[in-house]
């Protein structure tokens, strides 16, 4: 399932936030999309989910206008996930990944054995099987995630776009949901997420695009694009750029400004 953004320009809360982008996602790819604050990072995965109208430019969806396509029709091929999500569901987590399977229902259609399994499916992609039966209020920070990630999974989507799905999570539940999207990745899914943490990136990521100030700053493989000098340019601060000693992949780090670096404690 290719996802093509052609010349595309966005507008949020009035404000020009994305300028004549132009990127083609292919189907199996693993994305990252990093930035500093207000580069237009989220403002695109938006754009290029259909929840936002472009000012400019087109979104394709296996070469069809996006916009042309029903909105139960996206919802079959396409799932986003937002940073947000609704405070005060109280529905059990089976509950709510049951909403999922929404645009595979017609009015007053009864479930499927194919929603049956879809959901079964969902709930142990996403590793919370065994809380199914609990209220979203009463699970943990990565459980919560997770079930949210399952009702994505529920609609069988072949692209799965995320805003910052490790937010809030302590180190733990950020690795887990890491190694879940590789799993789903590894699986033929097309994930695409917008991930705050620059180490996450190069570590779990196969490709990462670098916005700044609404436009594509860089784009390829993580070893390739993670480079000291272009991510200074784009963060605007000096930038280390480490090994990481088991697979070789990219971790970058702000540098220490200068003077500022701590002295080792004098030995006891």
């Amino acid at each position: 399932m290719r996802l093509t953004a052609d010349r595309l320009s966005l507008r949020y809360n009035g404000r020009d936030t994305v300028h004549d982008v132009s990127l083609d996602l292919e189907s199996g790819e693993l994305i990252a999309i990093v930035g500093p604050n207000g580069s237009g990072k989220t403002t695109l995965l938006r754009g290029l989910s259909r929840l936002l109208t472009p000012a400019a430019g087109h979104v394709l969806l296996d070469g069809d206008e996006i916009r042309a396509i029903s909105p139960r029709e996206v919802a079959r091929r396409l799932a986003v996930l937002p940073q947000e999500h609704p405070e005060g569901v109280d529905i059990t987590v089976h509950e709510l990944v049951w909403r999922g399977r929404a645009p595979h229902q017609g009015i007053l259609q009864r479930a499927t054995p194919t929603d049956h399994e879809a959901v079964a499916w969902a709930l142990e992609a996403a590793d919370v099987a065994h809380v199914a039966e609990r209220p979203l209020g009463s699970l943990s920070g990565g459980e919560r995630q997770r079930a949210w990630i399952a009702l994505a999974l529920a609609q069988q989507p072949r692209v799965l776009l995320l805003d910052e799905p490790t937010s809030f999570l302590d180190v733990q539940h950020q690795v887990e949901v890491m190694a879940l999207l590789g799993r789903l990745n590894a699986e033929g899914m097309t994930i695409v997420a917008v991930v705050h943490d620059l180490a996450f990136a190069g570590r779990f990521m196969q490709r990462v695009i670098g916005m700044h100030e609404g436009r594509i700053a860089f784009d390829g493989p993580a070893r390739e694009v993670l480079r000291p000098e272009t991510l200074r340019e784009v963060f605007g601060v000096p930038m280390l750029v480490l090994e990481d000693p088991e697979s070789g992949l990219p971790v970058p780090l702000p540098r220490y400004p200068e003077g500022a670096i701590p002295s080792a404690p004098e030995p006891g």
